[in-house]
């Protein structure tokens, strides 16, 4: 049975074609006829496919030019474009594909990464032709449960490095017709839907439409048929390539090498219309009422293949109604569907209470999978939605290591008391870590392309803000009630520790190379001055107790995220040690402050009369991250994402 929807979205679609547009002439510089019999391999697959052009993610030496990883991650990045939609506010990626650019992890963790996203769940699907449409249910699903708000599905392709020439030479050009024919049939791409619940109407839709999917319905018939298209097994389907004493014997005896065995893809169409019958038999659909039928065929020989068993089973739609770009996108695959719905969806105007019907046949082992989506006016406000389901921060699996990612102060092992404000304050350092991760200056770190010239850009942002630390931190001490007298004393203390810092880091930049060298001509970037002012603006207000907030961010800054930054930081720079020292410093020693605070906080508490100081301190955290990560984002401004 189908799987209904009744509150989510489309809410924009887009894709990613590499490169330019290949001829089927051209193809030869990618993919040249191995011998004579795949010359006319190449001659008889052209004449029935229909495809005219197509693009490829290799160059003409064979060299990749886009990953899988980064043709889904342009889908996405167009695919959110097309409607001002914000990655920032997604929960949820799923991706679709018979494979990524590795064994492991799952390709959406890799899609996550190269998009530099934000902690959110996760789901890869691995398959063929309908993995795409697996993805879109996994996000509807999400999305109609109440979970996420907003959804990605993705699905990518990049079967030309299993094609290039180089690949069946190891094999002496000896490859039988079924690991012949889907070279000239399969081709690279990737397309992308954003799925909400707010029905936001379509890009460019000039009646103000929204598309509302209706259902999905995916069967697999992989237990009535043998494996149709495979990669991975050996020629008679006995042997996995992991079986063989090594991968090269696999290669040389064509285990590596992607088939399809083209007798039994008749009986893929059969089964695929007998379930159409189904849907229409159990009132899922009406062919009368479908509008625009996209029908996922690798050649266009299939057509009146499809439409004859339609006419036999009496539930024709004329071929007026029907899309496709096979000819001019090709056969992409998993992402297939996808970049079909995008472009129609670009270059078809859509009216309230049409249909859309999607028929995603998969030949590995035989699957069925459809889609019906229906245009709304947009004045016809969708149901309320359900407040997406409160999620606790999650680990960002990209750090690779755990003190970078734990909070500054468990909540576990918090003080009698204190269990509530730290698990506050952990919510906010969770969500202020990961975004600090995706900032310019730290991505560009973390990704080996830093340089000492930024090293010493950033230097010279921070250190007049450094410089003020003690500053703002004495003004709030001063600041303090009598009430509040033992915590004056202890924060007095801190900022006598504190005062000198900005010489250490001043003497770390000189040594890098710095070229100022009066300190007093050093400016800090927009964030710093909004993080000086804001600090310096609290300080001065009566009993500042919301500036151990802002010490919290602050020092576990230096904690947790300086230690993680330090090494990477060394293995970039051809430096001496003592350009780092100040880093040094405060990873050795942050700690020590830290457990300071801790005791601040508590001597806080009991000295506050009117039960505020917790919700000040929690709000004085939120604000500070804010603006310090502004400063981060500043350092680099000209390469904000």
């Amino acid at each position: 049975m189908p799987i209904a929807f009744h509150r989510v979205y489309l809410e924009s679609a887009g894709y990613f074609m590499p490169g330019e547009p290949v001829s089927n002439e051209a193809m030869d510089s990618y993919i040249a006829p191995l011998n004579r019999m795949s010359g006319r391999i190449k001659s008889r697959i052209l004449a029935e496919n229909g495809i005219k052009q197509r693009y490829y993610a290799i160059d003409a030496e064979g060299a990749t030019a886009f990953s899988n990883a980064q043709l889904a991650a342009n889908a996405i990045r167009d695919c959110l474009r097309r409607n001002d939609g914000d990655l920032s506010a997604v929960s949820l990626l799923a991706s679709g594909s018979s494979g990524g650019d590795a064994l492991m992890p799952g390709f959406s963790n890799m899609i996550q990464g190269e998009l530099a996203a934000q902690p959110m769940e996760t789901l890869s699907v691995h398959g063929i032709c309908a993995a795409g449409v697996s993805a879109i249910q996994v996000a509807a699903q999400g999305v109609e449960m109440g979970g996420h708000a907003s959804a990605l599905a993705v699905a990518s392709e990049l079967p030309s490095r299993l094609f290039k020439r180089s690949r069946f030479a190891a094999r002496g050009y000896d490859a039988d017709f079924d690991a012949h024919f889907l070279r000239w049939m399969l081709s690279d791409g990737a397309g992308a839907v954003l799925l909400g619940n707010t029905g936001r109407p379509l890009p460019g839709a000039s009646q103000g439409v929204r598309l509302r999917l209706k259902w999905v319905h995916q069967r697999s018939f992989s237990g009535d048929y043998p494996v149709c298209m495979q990669l991975g097994l050996s020629a008679d389907r006995k042997r996995g390539h992991l079986d063989y004493p090594s991968w090269n014997e696999a290669e040389a005896d064509g285990a590596l090498s992607l088939r399809q065995d083209i007798r039994l893809l008749p009986h893929l169409f059969d089964i695929g219309i007998h379930e159409y019958a189904k849907l229409v038999r159990d009132g899922w659909l009406d062919p009368d009422q479908v509008d625009h039928f996209l029908c996922h065929y690798s050649s266009e020989k299939f057509i009146p293949v499809v439409e004859d068993l339609m006419e036999k089973a009496g539930l024709v739609i004329p071929r007026e109604r029907w899309f496709s770009n096979l000819a001019w996108r090709g056969n992409t695959g998993a992402a297939s569907i996808l970049i079909m719905l995008a472009e129609f969806l670009e270059t078809r105007e859509v009216k309230p209470g049409e249909q859309i019907f999607c028929y995603i046949p998969e030949s590995g082992r035989f699957m069925a999978a459809y889609m019906l989506l229906e245009a709304e006016a947009v004045h016809d406000r969708p149901a309320a939605a359900a407040a997406p389901a409160a999620t606790a921060p999650r680990e960002d699996a990209r750090s690779g290591d755990a003190d970078a990612i734990a909070p500054p102060h468990d909540p576990e092992m918090a003080p009698q008391g204190l269990g509530q404000l730290l698990t506050e304050l952990a919510a906010i350092w969770h969500d202020y870590r990961s975004r600090v991760w995706r900032t310019p200056v730290v991505r560009r770190l973390r990704n080996r392309q830093f340089q000492t010239a930024d090293y010493l850009n950033w230097m010279e942002n921070w250190i007049p803000q450094v410089r003020e630390g003690s500053k703002w931190m004495r003004e709030g001490a001063a600041s303090l009630s009598g009430q509040y007298a033992p915590l004056a004393a202890l924060i007095d203390t801190h900022a006598g520790e504190e005062q000198n810092d900005f010489e250490i880091l001043f003497r770390d930049y000189r040594k890098a190379g710095g070229a100022v060298d009066d300190i007093n001509a050093l400016r800090r970037n927009p964030g710093g001055e909004a993080l000086n002012a804001y600090l310096h603006g609290l300080a001065a207000t009566r009993d500042p107790i919301g500036l151990l907030g802002a010490i919290y961010i602050i020092e576990g800054t230096g904690q947790r995220i300086v230690p993680a930054l330090l090494p990477l930081l060394k293995a970039s720079l051809a430096l001496p040690p003592d350009a780092f020292r100040f880093l040094e410093y405060h990873g050795h020693n942050d700690e020590h402050h830290l457990a300071r605070w801790l005791s601040a906080v508590e001597l806080a508490l009991d000295c506050d009369e009117d039960g505020r100081a917790e919700q000040r301190i929690v709000d004085t955290a939120r604000r500070t991250a804010a603006l310090y990560l502004m400063q981060f984002h500043h350092v680099m401004e000209d390469d904000r994402a």
